[in-house]
């Protein structure tokens, strides 16, 4: 049985450097490799130069943009000037640095109105309640969080809206609640009580699950093998677990080990469904994996709960559409759902286009493990999140 090494969480890893940040007294292991998690320690390593402006240029990096922004708004006596990518100046942050402002940010626009790139003037946040909508972005919700601890008077926030990605908000509450941060969670609100200080604290971070959903996909495809990935834990804070639930549909069962390993297995004489439908408004980041891996192997899907996709690295459902409609399928999506019509592959001498994002790529590459004809633009797109994925799933 094969045994791979998979990236050590990125939403954990990211999550982790802020607090570090605020509270030196975290000592981290395993930090993710990925791009997103390497540029917001570099960025972290800037803030404190003696610089009368500092600059930062975060890239593709969404979770910097949004963490960065919370966090610098609170640094006092420093100017920042906060940007990205040509794709990040097209996200909006617009809902973050409003609410930050509502607490008393020194933030302005300096290109487009709610977009960055952002000027930021850190000063003290004396006030301590907001209202936000949790209807568009998780990370607004996380990046607020993640300061209130060391705001004078902590932080309250009144969530307005259906709340999307929930489970990447319970990882930072949960995060906050091991270092003995005091939270008031009622029905919609969040009080964070304020903490000054902690005991020293080594953090371990587990796997990312949203990694390993590619090696699920390919392994409902090949139906070959049974493959070991390193260092998960089986009462994980990240959502993305759920893949263990959702590749079920697809015949791969999962064992955990006491080694922290998983264990993917092909179920024999596993007859596919012809239709699968799931509601990903807790797990939008597995959107692409199901997708592909239902196109792979014929079978007709629903996907609900995506209204997020839009907003990331590309609009991830019309950048589905167009690559199936090349290879012949038909598929129809709508703000928030896509649907997996006729999943008929007429033609496998195209190039799929992966738009700056590292999920179109990866996702693509389980039908590569079908179709080894087609081809991926741009591979290198990986490096955002999982930098040695083609070395890891060539050996598949």
């Amino acid at each position: 049985m094969q045994s791979l090494n998979i990236p050590t969480s990125k939403s954990l890893s990211n999550r982790w450097l802020i607090l570090q940040y605020l509270y030196p007294e975290i000592i981290l292991e395993h930090l993710s490799t990925a791009q997103d998690t390497v540029i917001l320690k570099e960025a972290l390593g800037k803030i404190n130069q003696n610089d009368e402006k500092i600059y930062l240029n975060i890239g593709h990096a969404g979770t910097a943009m949004r963490f960065l922004t919370a966090l610098l708004s609170t640094i006092e006596n420093k100017t920042f000037v906060l940007d990205g990518s040509s794709r990040m100046r097209q996200r909006p942050v617009g809902i973050l640095v409003e609410a930050l402002k509502s607490l008393g940010a020194d933030i302005d626009y300096l290109n487009q109105n709610g977009f960055p790139p952002l000027r930021i003037k850190g000063k003290k946040l004396s006030k301590n309640k907001l209202e936000i909508a949790q209807n568009v972005s998780s990370q607004y919700i996380s990046a607020l969080l993640l300061i209130a601890p060391k705001l004078p008077q902590g932080l309250t926030l009144i969530l307005k809206g259906a709340q999307v990605s929930k489970p990447y908000v319970h990882m930072t509450l949960s995060l906050l609640k091991s270092l003995g941060v005091s939270l008031i969670q009622e029905a919609n609100s969040i009080t964070i009580l304020p903490k000054k200080t902690i005991a020293k604290k080594h953090i371990r971070i587990e796997g990312d699950w949203s990694s390993a959903s590619y090696f699920y996909g390919a392994l409902s495809v090949m139906r070959n093998k049974n493959v070991s990935l390193k260092s998960f834990d089986q009462n994980s804070l990240q959502g993305d677990q759920k893949i263990v639930e959702y590749f079920q549909s697809f015949g791969i069962n999962t064992s955990f080990t006491d080694s922290q390993k998983i264990i993917l297995s092909v179920k024999s004489e596993f007859e596919m469904p012809s239709f699968l439908s799931f509601d990903l408004l807790e797990t939008p980041d597995l959107a692409q994996t199901l997708a592909v891996t239902c196109l792979a192997l014929g079978i007709r899907c629903r996907l609900t709960g995506l209204q997020t996709l839009r907003l990331k690295e590309t609009d991830r459902l019309s950048a589905l559409q167009t690559e199936m409609h090349k290879l012949g399928a038909l598929v129809k999506i709508s703000d928030d759902s896509f649907e997996l019509i006729e999943p008929n592959i007429k033609n496998t001498d195209v190039s799929i286009k992966t738009y700056d994002d590292h999920r179109m790529a990866m996702s693509f590459a389980i039908l590569q493990k079908k179709f080894p004809g087609i081809q991926i633009n741009h591979p290198e797109v990986v490096i955002k999140s999982f930098p040695d994925f083609w070395k890891r799933f060539k050996h598949l």
